[in-house]
């Protein structure tokens, strides 16, 4: 028996085809996506290379995302084409549940040969992987634990050891992540950031387009923000726009300036589990990564570890304690509480445009999820931060529902105005030109800190010895949308409640780290709070700052050999003095124009500085002699040496 196996999302050539890894830690590995909202998009393709000669019966491993919801013709159908021979079954029409599916067969010879997965709709097609067997027998399994097994004994997966120990490594490379990792560099520790996605910002790059919230340089340490400034993009504005406003470039350009070799970025590295301390399962010392491209398996090493993934994969798999969903009015005694507890969250939005064209521009007439009509219809030409699903369903263990029920109901809706609904002759010349293809959380776990933040925190103001960055936003707190959850069984657009703080309030730094696994610094949306109070802090520019703070512990720790509850409990006025003096800035963001100071500039040479203590550094006789002949009267009495 000759058999191969191929990950999807491997392929040399992806296409129209976006690789999707939202939930690999429920299904081992991330797939692509032929997300083309309604036109089907380019053709996946890659080389394979067949062992031995014969007829190869292929399996693709799949679902029918759509027949979760019981109606009409499942949506993300596809096709395998073979050395450029489309195979004859339709894919994609196997039920809600990830499975293989049959594509078909073909005779290889033995040697190089192409494979391409032919989308036949634009909405939203799926392949995690490809099994071709001459045994037609040989089906491949899938059940979790023998699937995992199945896939890591074909792909040969055995994690690969990084050479490196690090300073600080940080898991999650949205705002307050990538804001982290930079501030750690900046201050002199060797940094670490693993990144799922080939792109940096999280909610604020181009695949989602959420702009940054809340303020920077309040409150008692206005310094901080620095590294938020260097990586925030030039405009906010509220609703989608255009890809290139949220300069995904310039944050991993950041990386590359005045880091001093200290900062590393590995993108589309998706944290999978922790090792911990053989002696003390409570201390970190090692997380493992998955690539979500090749599958391939890295362990790094680190002293401190910070966990910015949005759901908590690192602190989870180290056992930390959190909480979820909405506290009732017992737990906290919050007045915006609720009188009993519930798992409602927050939830995703996945954000859309539409454009008018000069002519009409069709869109398919689509008979599966929630059936639309003139009563329950939604007269929308784009999708901003109302279109909310998952209030009621777990964020992190049932993302790629969640994000497809927005698409779904997005979808069905636009199909009815386009061909069915009244004002259809409005909606006759306008196309849908941008959707995301992921959608950006509000809220997932939060995880147990030394303190718990709450609502009677912020609006009492109270003074913490251990306060950090301010919360700068309202108590923001959404719900869904009374009309839209009579409607439908399962509610997809939200409305919002926002009250006023009393003043910039500082998060208590016990906030930033977990009260269970010793050397674990807590990011982004994990951070220590109530449902109430996160609601005020959640916003990108709040939890990019309190990712300085981060930075700057880990720097006491490392400093004093300590971990981050020691800085609380040892060295708190040194966490203040780094507070006080912000993280450095590099010199192409900082100001240099004010001081008493000179230099010139000669273009291929540099800057040469005259200095207060009357000598010249670095200066040949050539350059001086140009110096001297434009004849400058300076600051200083200079020597010429």
């Amino acid at each position: 028996m000759s058999s191969l196996f191929l990950e999807a999302e491997s392929f040399r050539n992806p296409g129209g085809w976006v690789i999707d890894p939202s939930a690999m830690n429920q299904m081992g590995s991330a797939y692509l996506m032929a997300h083309g909202a309604g036109v089907p998009v380019a053709d996946a393709e890659t080389e394979i290379r067949i062992p031995v000669s014969g007829t190869y019966h292929i399996w693709a491993r799949t679902r029918d995302w759509t027949a979760v919801w019981k109606r009409g013709t499942p949506a993300g159908r596809f096709t395998l084409k073979a050395d450029g021979i489309e195979l004859p079954e339709i894919l994609g029409t196997n039920g809600g549940q990830w499975a293989w599916q049959k594509a078909g067969t073909h005779t290889f010879s033995a040697g190089l040969h192409s494979i391409a997965l032919h989308d036949l709709t634009g909405f939203n097609g799926r392949c995690d992987a490809l099994y071709l067997t001459t045994d037609p027998d040989d089906v491949p399994p899938d059940d979790g634990a023998e699937l995992a097994a199945f896939r890591r004994e074909k792909s040969g997966i055995t994690p690969a050891d990084d050479p490196a120990e690090y300073d600080l490594i940080v898991a999650g490379g949205g705002i307050a992540g990538t804001v982290t990792a930079l501030a750690a560099a900046r201050l002199g520790l060797h940094t670490l950031l693993l990144q799922d996605k080939s792109v940096l910002g999280g909610c604020n790059s181009s695949e989602i387009r959420v702009p940054l919230g809340g303020c920077t340089h309040i409150g008692a340490y206005p310094n901080i923000g620095n590294t938020v400034r260097e990586i925030a993009p030039v405009y906010l504005m509220p609703g989608a726009k255009p890809e290139e406003w949220y300069e995904d470039i310039r944050k991993a350009n950041a990386f590359r300036a005045d880091c001093k070799g200290k900062a590393e970025l590995h993108r589309n590295e998706r944290v999978i589990t922790v090792e911990t301390d053989p002696d003390d399962p409570m201390l970190i010392r090692a997380v493992i990564s998955r690539n979500t491209i090749t599958g391939k398996e890295t362990r790094y090493r680190g002293r401190l570890f910070s966990d910015c993934t949005g759901d908590g994969t690192i602190a989870a798999a180290a056992g930390a304690g959190y909480l979820y969903g909405t506290e009732g009015k017992s737990v906290f005694g919050e007045s915006l509480a609720p009188q009993e507890s519930s798992n409602e969250v927050m939830g995703l939005s996945v954000l859309w445009t539409s454009v008018e064209e000069d002519r009409p521009v069709p869109f398919p007439d689509i008979d599966w999820g929630i059936e639309f009509n003139e009563t329950n219809c939604y007269y929308l030409t784009g999708g901003d931060w109302e279109t909310e699903t998952g209030q009621y369903r777990n964020q992190a263990e049932e993302a790629e529902y969640i994000r497809d029920y927005s698409l779904m109901t997005t979808f069905a809706n636009w199909s009815f105005l386009k061909n069915h609904s009244a004002r259809k002759a409005e909606w006759a010349n306008r196309r849908i030109d941008w959707i995301s293809p992921c959608g950006g959380k509000r809220e997932s776990r939060r995880f147990l800190g030394d303190h718990i933040m709450t609502q009677n925190d912020i609006e009492n103001e109270t003074a913490y010895p251990d306060g950090t960055a301010s919360i700068s936003w309202s108590i923001d707190l959404h719900y869904p949308e009374p009309e839209n959850r009579k409607r439908f069984t399962e509610p997809f657009r939200s409305c919002a409640y926002h009250r006023g703080i009393p003043s910039f309030t500082p998060v208590p730094y016990r906030c930033l780290y977990s009260r269970d696994v010793k050397n674990l610094f807590l990011g982004g949306r994990l951070i220590s709070l109530s449902h109430v109070a996160f609601s005020a802090a959640r916003v990108m520019r709040t939890l990019g700052a309190l990712g300085e703070v981060v930075a700057m512990a880990a720097k006491v720790c490392m400093e004093h050999n300590v971990f981050p509850r020691g800085v609380y409990e040892q060295h708190l006025e040194k966490l203040k003095e780094k507070m006080r003096a912000g993280i450095p800035t590099p010199e192409q963001f900082a100001c240099p124009s004010v001081g008493k100071w000179e230099s010139y500039h000669f273009k291929e040479l540099g800057h040469f500085f005259y200095n207060a203590d009357g000598r010249t550094h670095g200066i040949d006789e050539q350059t001086q002699a140009a110096i001297r002949e434009l004849g400058k009267e300076h600051l200083f009495p200079h020597t010429g040496k």
